[in-house]
């Protein structure tokens, strides 16, 4: 099993946990366990089709004899009336799994469909959206996938999987030299193949780390697009380039026109509109 299932079926059970509890006695009170029955999810406004796989996986762990026909795929532009799903099944498992299965595809929806507007507002540039750790607790693995099904691409996953050496970092350390060193010190000690990225708050920390070099990328902390230019032509290609911070849609494209490679949005994920739709008897 992949890290990435593992934290699934995780999330799935405690969210079942969560919901269920000790049994939905609404349903267990009034529908008879025989009761066989369809319920079609229904789109109601229009988006990108997001989280269609991890429903899947949502309806086989409850109850794996539950018959799920897709129509509509991941990634898919979808409109209100489309219907990207029909589940057959026990009428007490359809309505178990409902809420949970709506809340996750309604979030990765959502987040799929905020991520393609950002990423349509770049087309003609090489730059390309990334995400952040600013995401549900819980739900990071879902969620950064809905960035990718979205046309975005995944900054590191979590704390584990590349060094960012922050301000915080920098400061705590004595200096981005020290950073640095300490970090690439680290990566030769424990074996671990890791990159490594330093933000910079200005142009002087930025001629600091060309100076030394020894990074992987460097990202320019609330740049203006006029300084952002200037650090792009600084770097010349030596180092990949990210710009963050204050960062929105209306100026994505100033950014992204002076060269950087990457700009993470931390609103792809911590301030998305859940996509509507239900999921109906049918």
């Amino acid at each position: 099993m992949t890290k990435e299932q593992e934290l699934i079926d995780r999330l799935i059970d405690l969210a079942f946990a969560e919901d269920i509890g000790d049994g939905d006695h609404t349903t267990l009170s009034c529908i008879p366990p025989t009761a066989m029955g369809k319920s079609k999810l229904l789109i109601k406004e229009p988006g990108i089709l997001a989280g269609i796989e991890v429903a899947k996986e949502v309806f086989r762990r409850f109850d794996p004899t539950m018959k799920v026909e897709v129509f509509m795929n991941d990634g898919t532009e979808v409109k209100p009336g489309d219907v990207p799903m029909v589940v057959e099944g026990k009428v007490q498992s359809l309505l178990q799994t409902e809420r949970l299965m709506l809340n996750i595809m309604q979030r990765m929806s959502g987040i799929a469909t905020m991520t393609h507007r950002y990423a349509e507002q770049l087309k003609g540039t090489h730059t390309r959206v990334l995400d952040t750790r600013k995401t549900t607790p819980g739900m990071r693995i879902l969620e950064k996938m809905a960035v990718k099904i979205g046309g975005g691409a995944n900054h590191r996953i979590g704390l584990f999987d590349m060094i960012l050496l922050k301000d915080n970092h920098v400061d705590f350390a004595g200096g981005i030299d020290k950073a640095i060193t300490r970090a690439r010190e680290y990566c030769r000690e424990k074996g671990k193949d890791l990159k490594i990225e330093i933000e910079v708050r200005n142009l002087d920390e930025l001629q600091q780390v060309l100076d030394l070099g020894g990074v992987d990328r460097i990202m320019f902390d609330n740049f203006t697009p006029e300084l952002t230019r200037k650090a792009v032509e600084m770097v010349g290609g030596r180092y990949e380039t990210e710009s963050s911070g204050g960062i929105t849609f209306d100026t994505l494209r100033d950014y992204a026109e002076c060269g950087v490679d990457f700009i993470s949005v931390g609103a792809l994920t911590h301030s998305v509109k859940g996509l509507d739709m239900s999921f109906k008897a049918c």
